[in-house]
């Protein structure tokens, strides 16, 4: 995510520490609606996000019109993207969300620029576009049609199902560039869900935002992402993921291994010591080496998962590989990579 536009320069002496050296901070919000949380909202002055890929794809592109993210997964990578701003990868990346306000217009301007050449954009790729701040800030819609307006294909992935407001409005836009969309669902326990990621819908309510897109002819892969450990990982766990997500009729379906980053590991490893402390040893050995989970782990999930994607009639998803959203469909399959083992 690039935010170097924001100079750490001037002082604004009501906000938070960090945030008080924004220069361009606008307000912080505080409502009853949304308890517990306070939007930050500032002028963006870049929306496009470029993002180095493999050298034989070359870059990528995403948007990210939040920061912070209040769906509050444990396990989120992004988590330590907010200590940039002297916030901690903690509580504060749950509660405290930036909300870039202008980035449609911002936007607008970057994709009518001559060396804009139309490459796929990515939505979701750091903080979800559709977490509670879209609610009330509802910015989607405009940076949609800003890019479908340029001729620029559009990849979405989102925990929300917020994302069915925009349905009919994506199915519109398709017609005129590639539309992709990823549901990511790592929880088919409801117990465990609400435990391990609090702020995000239900499975089921995103399972039938995949089905809802479906209805309206638009592809929607399902991301397993990440598969946890001793937690999820069982053939029972899998088998119904598999088997829900095939009968919500979606596109196609990735997974990958829980990636456990500094800033995020901590935070994890906390909710474990917490919740399951019984598995707290065996975690902290599993990912002693790093933040990957061990090839030998890896190779054990895939052979695992394999046979029941197959069980199902799942085709295989693909992903973007400079970014690792759901890949475009505007660059055919030679385009895509296998899911990466990044989340």
């Amino acid at each position: 995510m690039r935010w170097s536009g924001q100079e750490l320069t001037a002082e604004a002496g009501d906000a938070l520490p960090g945030l008080a050296r924004l220069n361009n901070l606008v307000r912080s919000v505080r409502t009853p609606e949304f308890a517990g949380i306070t939007f930050h909202e500032v002028v963006a002055k870049s929306a496009l996000n470029r993002v180095p890929g493999p050298e034989r794809w070359g870059w990528g592109w995403t948007i990210n019109p939040y920061r912070g993210c209040s769906h509050a997964c444990t396990y989120c990578f992004a988590r330590p993207t907010h200590r940039y701003l002297d916030l901690d990868a903690g509580q504060d990346f749950d509660s405290e969300i930036i909300v870039k306000v202008n980035v449609a217009e911002v936007l607008r301007k970057e994709l009518a620029s001559p060396r804009w050449q139309g490459k796929p954009v990515a939505l979701g790729t750091n903080t979800d576009p559709y977490q509670r701040a879209e609610g009330r800030y509802a910015l989607m819609p405009d940076v949609l049609r800003a890019l479908a307006d340029s001729g620029t294909p559009i990849s979405i992935l989102t925990k929300g199902t917020l994302l069915r407001r925009d349905l009919d409005l994506l199915a519109e836009l398709s017609e005129r560039v590639p539309v992709d969309l990823g549901m990511s669902i790592a929880v088919f326990d409801d117990e465990l869900q609400q435990s391990v990621e609090p702020g995000t819908p239900s499975t089921s309510a995103r399972l039938a935002t995949v089905a809802a897109a479906r209805e309206r002819g638009l592809r929607c892969s399902v991301f397993v992402m990440p598969v946890l450990p001793y937690l999820t990982d069982t053939s029972t766990h899998l088998d119904e993921a598999f088997a829900r997500i095939r009968a919500a009729d979606a596109t196609s379906v990735l997974h990958s291994a829980l990636y456990l980053k500094p800033g995020t590991k901590e935070w994890y490893l906390g909710w474990l010591d917490r919740t399951h402390p019984e598995l707290s040893g065996r975690y902290r050995e599993l990912y002693r080496r790093g933040a990957h989970a061990p090839e030998e782990y890896r190779a054990w999930l895939g052979a695992r998962i394999a046979p029941l994607i197959r069980k199902h009639g799942l085709p295989a998803g693909r992903t973007d590989p400079a970014t690792g959203a759901v890949a475009s469909s505007a660059f055919g399959p030679a385009a895509a990579v296998a899911a990466p083992t990044l989340f």
